[in-house]
């Protein structure tokens, strides 16, 4: 397993970083099976794993938790905070009132007494950042966070943060979450270069597309009612998706590589990706691209992706991925009706 330096941390990190959506009820209840995944992700090289306080409804953290009882100090530990624990607003967000709250819950669950890489889930557009980053800058101070991150953030409120922490001598984020795949390659055009320009890592998720990579859904086959995300509406019948994966599955036979080693490939080839996240439910999802650690893609390969799905370029969002406020509010793009008419 290839190691990798996580931005200017000083913390290092292996190529691939085991994600755990999928331990707990959303995809694997069985918490034995969960862990011995997790024992030999450690055996296998990996020593970076991240979660959040919201998968499997704070039960994945509580698996992780059992799970590196005796290994704790192997591993890299990355969770995510903003997501909704109960009802109500004061259960979510990027508030000093609930961070301070959601990283205690974090830690007990943990079993730890510090987290790694503490992250923001979600951007907060009702919370000014200066307030999310000096409650994640007293949590470093007070040593129970050890570096702090976002997820999921557009390229201008990374850039606004690194300012509001210079102005105010706050901790700055050392890392982004974004999604990147061969189908969607959207961050290549701003979140990559500021992220470089900062010296942020990059933990990118969804390298796979959330299972159209895997080869096994085609162009004229109907997606089974059990398949990982037949809840995203769309996202496995999108014909433009799947026009470029008839085109990639031949790509990938050509290079001697199951589909999967190809995307893994991929992500990490690119420089300013640190670790590409994994999100295996069962052992031998993890033993297959665990296998295709080492691959590495060369030009004509890199060339050919390039000409099916351009840089910078998404075929189709993923619709779980975030909508920013000026695109999902419509009193935030069209004026009121009568302000129009009296124009």
């Amino acid at each position: 397993m290839r190691m990798r330096q996580l931005g200017r941390t000083g913390i290092e990190v292996s190529a691939y970083c085991l994600g755990t959506m999928m331990f707990g009820p959303n995809g694997n209840p069985d918490h034995d099976a969960c862990t011995r995944i997790v024992h030999r992700a450690l055996d296998g090289g990996i020593n970076f794993i991240d979660t959040a306080d919201v998968y499997g409804y704070s039960e994945t953290e509580q698996i992780l938790g059992r799970a590196l009882k005796s290994r704790r100090e192997d591993v890299v530990l990355a969770t995510k905070f903003n997501g909704p624990m109960g009802e109500g607003s004061h259960h979510s967000g990027s508030s000093r009132r609930w961070i301070m709250k959601a990283v205690e819950g974090s830690l007990r669950r943990l079993n730890t007494d510090y987290i790694d890489l503490y992250q923001i889930h979600h951007p907060d557009p009702h919370t000014d950042i200066e307030e999310t980053l000096s409650a994640l800058t007293d949590l470093v101070r007070s040593g129970k966070v050890r570096a702090i991150g976002s997820s999921n953030l557009p390229a201008s409120e990374i850039v606004e943060a690194h300012w509001v922490s210079e102005r105010r001598s706050l901790h700055r984020l050392r890392t982004e979450q974004p999604t990147y795949s061969i189908l969607n390659r959207a961050i290549e055009r701003e979140i990559l270069p500021v992220a470089r320009r900062f010296g942020m890592g990059v933990l990118v998720w969804s390298p796979l597309a959330m299972g159209l990579l895997t080869g096994r859904y085609r162009k004229n086959d109907a997606p089974s009612s059990n398949a990982r995300m037949h809840w995203v509406p769309g996202h496995l019948t999108d014909p433009r998706k799947l026009d470029a994966v008839e085109q990639l599955i031949p790509l990938a036979e050509q290079a001697g590589l199951p589909l999967t080693h190809l995307a893994m490939a991929f992500a990490t080839a690119h420089p300013d990706v640190t670790s590409a996240i994994i999100g295996p439910r069962t052992p031998d999802q993890l033993d297959d691209l665990l296998a295709g650690a080492a691959t590495v893609l060369d030009d004509a390969v890199l060339d050919r992706i390039d000409e099916i799905v351009p840089p910078g370029t998404d075929i189709g969002p993923l619709d779980v991925c975030y909508q920013p406020p000026s695109l999902t509010v419509t009193g935030l793009r069209r004026r009121p009706s009568s302000e129009r008419a009296a124009a």
